[in-house]
């Protein structure tokens, strides 16, 4: 059974983001890492970098693939979790707490909209 967490949203393409006033912690879901098996490489965009919703802005790479990692929301990276840099097996463990990927500075708050709640996040992954 997969974990998902009914106070994050959710983006079809599997991360997923949780928002505390402007900052946002974005990181890939359990269903990703789940798919992905063991993870052996991330990495991660600069802070100071600006994103846009939809851009790729890290890599993630496991024992079977390689996957761009997409930013839900668009803003500033204003830190990178180096601890999932140095053990990558963190996002396969932890992925909604010690495995996430970065924190943002949220530029359009309406763009929480467009991502999706648990529910629809489940339906979406069966």
């Amino acid at each position: 059974m997969t974990n998902v967490p009914a106070d994050l949203r959710y983006t079809k393409s599997h991360e997923w983001v949780r928002v505390l006033g402007d900052t946002a912690t974005i990181g890939i879901t359990d269903h990703a890492q789940h798919e992905l098996t063991d993870v052996v490489y991330v990495e991660l965009p600069a802070a100071g970098r600006q994103l846009k919703a939809g851009e790729s802005c890290a890599v993630v790479e496991s024992v079977k693939t390689a996957s761009d990692i997409y930013s839900p929301l668009t803003g500033e990276v204003l830190e990178v979790n180096q601890a999932v840099v140095a053990n990558p097996a963190l996002v396969n463990s932890d992925p909604y707490a010690d495995g996430w990927f970065l924190k943002l500075r949220v530029a359009n708050a309406a763009e929480l909209q467009t991502l999706l709640q648990a529910d629809q996040y489940a339906a979406q992954i069966g």
